[in-house]
């Protein structure tokens, strides 16, 4: 019979977890930091080291990014699970990531700054999606102590998301953007020497490729040819857009995007619904999967105007004045706020839905997205005030877009890990994989859609900027009372999932 050593237990956590914690709040640090910076140093003027973009291009362009970033964690999963394994893929995430960030700090003209944020956008997305996946490997018992790793490094990806703004903007303020964004290229390399260092504490901890436990990377092959066929497209179109073949409208193209991911979604949700060789039960889950898919658009679409149209708000027309201090914080800085607010709010969160379904009275899913949505409006009802101030000819306190970040974060914790959790649930098993990957074309797809509505703020007509905010929130509230009413019908075709 074993005998176990009460007298040295088991570590509550393996010490993998720890670094890969460190290793997102380092990539998060570098992406918050430089999407504080984005639209504002694309807007400013050339005199200022920007491109003197309008608004409408620079939040395109914004949306664009922000998009690409869930949309490049589908084939950074596929090259891990298929070619490099995770760790590969990770540190050669982080390597672009770096490698993007220092482009932008030197591109002599937006063509080559767009390919930087290209650049990013490929390396977060082969970074992200396999640090959590690793995540998961590190706890194959899965149950309490699995949800509480992930809690571990929820909170390492908020830490960083708080310091990231903060810096790049005392960078920026004293310094300029640009070295802002070399700034946010060194908290990558950070996080990367940490990672590399401390990879031993992983383990067998990789579900890409092992081949008897050895390299994650497979031999140059056939397997190998999607990826070089991707790569000659994306350097081919390159070349032209350098040589001016063609030029790139940015809200044109995010149009495109939009309609092409919106296509796409649409054409897995037919054959989920028509084709798929399920049962009548997972067909009904699948109907509520697409009603929480529109849910979510929705929600991300108001929410990710933070980093642009509240953001140049921030910037044009907050009294960000600190009396006491003679200092006027930067602009960027409030961008720290949603990640600071996830880590005061989560664990409240957290509890108030155990508390709830130990009473027997957890709303589901409808009610909590409906909830969400709500809030997020809300933020938005609170800045027709702060408009309202500044068509008066005054400069609204940061408090406004502060209490519009809290309402927010509030409804991202009522949709964004609600939402993951139900997918797992609701999707048929054979297909959950797909199906999540169907889920982030949501967040996606709100991310260009916000990119668009924040290009229809003009500074040219801020009298209209109340009924502009005024708009977003009638959305939201409309979106938030249709989900309430049809919440029963969804909850009898979620069939017991809750």
């Amino acid at each position: 019979m074993a005998v176990t050593d009460t007298r040295h237990p088991p570590p509550a956590h393996p010490r993998g977890i720890w670094v890969l914690a460190m290793t997102e709040m380092w990539e998060r640090f570098t992406y918050y930091g430089m999407r504080a910076l984005l639209v504002l140093f694309l807007v400013s003027t050339v005199n200022e080291g920007g491109f003197g973009l309008d608004d409408r291009t620079a939040a395109a362009i914004y949306g664009l990014y922000t998009a690409g970033i869930y949309l490049m964690a589908l084939p950074g999963g596929w090259i891990a699970d298929r070619l490099t394994g995770q760790r590969n893929a990770i540190l050669a995430g982080g390597v672009l990531i770096t490698a993007g960030n220092l482009v932008l700090c030197v591109a002599p003209s937006l063509t080559s700054f767009c390919a930087g944020l290209a650049v990013i956008a490929t390396g977060v997305g082969l970074l992200k999606p396999n640090a959590s996946a690793i995540v998961g490997s590190l706890y194959p018992e899965g149950g309490a102590r699995r949800d509480a790793g992930f809690s571990l490094f929820y909170m390492g990806i908020n830490a960083g998301g708080f310091l990231g703004p903060i810096v790049a903007g005392l960078v920026a303020q004293h310094a300029s953007r640009r070295l802002g964004f070399a700034v946010a290229a060194l908290g990558m390399v950070v996080g990367l020497a940490q990672f590399w260092h401390a990879r031993r504490h992983l383990g067998a901890a990789d579900e890409g490729l092992r081949d008897g436990g050895g390299p994650a990377l497979k031999p140059f092959g056939p397997a190998w040819y999607p990826l070089l066929g991707g790569l000659a497209v994306v350097l081919a179109g390159a070349v032209l857009l350098r040589l001016g073949v063609f030029g790139v409208d940015a809200p044109l193209l995010s149009r495109y995007t939009a309609g092409m991911i919106v296509a796409m979604a649409a054409a897995y949700f037919a054959y989920l619904l028509l084709l798929a060789d399920i049962t009548p039960v997972e067909r009904g889950r699948a109907v509520v999967i697409l009603i929480l898919f529109i849910a979510s658009t929705l929600f991300w679409s108001g929410y990710e105007q933070a980093g642009s149209s509240l953001n140049l708000f921030a910037e044009r027309y907050t009294d960000r004045t600190i009396g006491f201090l003679h200092w006027e914080m930067p602009a960027e800085m409030l961008q720290a706020f949603p990640s600071l607010f996830v880590i005061l709010f989560a664990p409240v969160f957290t509890w108030i839905w155990l508390a709830l379904a130990r009473r027997n009275l957890s709303p589901g899913a409808p009610y909590k997205f409906a909830f969400g949505l709500f809030l997020m409006g809300t933020g938005f009802l609170v800045m027709v005030g702060a408009a309202h101030v500044v068509t008066a000819g005054g400069r609204p306190l940061p408090t406004w877009l502060i209490t519009t970040y809290l309402l927010h974060t509030f409804g991202e914790l009522a949709v964004s890990p609600v939402g993951l959790s139900y997918i797992t649930k609701l999707a048929p098993r054979r297909l959950v994989g797909q199906v999540m990957g169907l889920w982030f074309l949501s967040n996606s797809l709100g991310n260009l859609a916000a990119g668009l509505a924040a290009g229809g703020y003009s500074a040219d007509n801020v009298a209209a900027f109340p009924a502009q905010f005024l708009q977003v929130f009638a959305l939201a509230a409309g979106a938030a009372l249709v989900l309430v009413v049809i919440a029963r019908p969804v909850r009898r075709l979620m069939a017991g999932v809750d």
